[in-house]
């Protein structure tokens, strides 16, 4: 996945979970730090193995399940300990729902489901090229996406996993907007406040 279909992706999790767990629509400040986390994984080990060679691989450390998930209890535990339970949880979902998103594709792809991608160093996904850099590589890999994506777009006959793709971001629009569109709800109620005149400095 992209970084914005795990946003996405994400955003479905951590609404549903909220809405059981903490029993409130997200809110602003754990959107966005789930928007983050979702992209965490390939934070780490995207720039370590494509632009410094640490790792051989883009699955390394960050996508590994044995670092993942005691980051996610971390996080959490600090966050509820300072108040921010739904910092926490939006962290933790943010977080993992990237290792379970990176396992979508490769099933879609392939037809059976490899864990070797989340599970580092036990299994190794795939060996990088050190030696093009991380723009070159990400380009290496979007070019031939996008123009699938158009091909597929132009021609009006989609693949399966794009369908999923639309069914995802469809539902993720769809929830952010029955939530009362968080971070762009209090983004505007913020902007009304500081435009609305003060009562105290009217002159009669």
């Amino acid at each position: 996945m992209w970084p914005w279909e795990h946003a996405l992706f994400a955003y479905i999790l951590y609404s549903v979970i909220s809405r059981i767990w903490l029993r409130r629509t997200p809110s602003a400040l754990p959107v966005l730090v789930l928007v983050v986390a979702s992209s965490g994984p390939d934070l780490i080990d995207k720039p370590l193995a494509w632009q410094f060679g640490v790792f051989s691989s883009g699955y390394a450390l960050g996508h590994s399940v044995f670092f993942a998930v005691p980051l996610a209890v971390f996080v959490g535990l600090l966050a509820w300990g300072y108040g921010r339970p739904g910092v926490g949880l939006a962290f933790g979902v943010g977080y993992l729902s990237h290792l379970v998103g990176d396992l979508i594709p490769i099933y879609a792809e392939e037809g059976e489901l490899s864990l070797d991608p989340v599970i580092w160093p036990l299994g190794e996904r795939s060996t990088t090229d050190h030696s093009q850099g991380f723009l070159d590589r990400f380009l290496e890999l979007f070019v031939p996406y996008s123009e699938e994506f158009w091909t597929e777009f132009l021609s009006m006959e989609f693949s399966a996993y794009t369908l999923l793709q639309f069914g995802i971001a469809g539902l993720a629009v769809f929830l952010w907007l029955l939530d009362g569109m968080p971070v762009l709800r209090e983004g505007y109620l913020k902007l009304r406040a500081r435009l609305a005149p003060d009562p105290a400095r009217t002159v009669d």
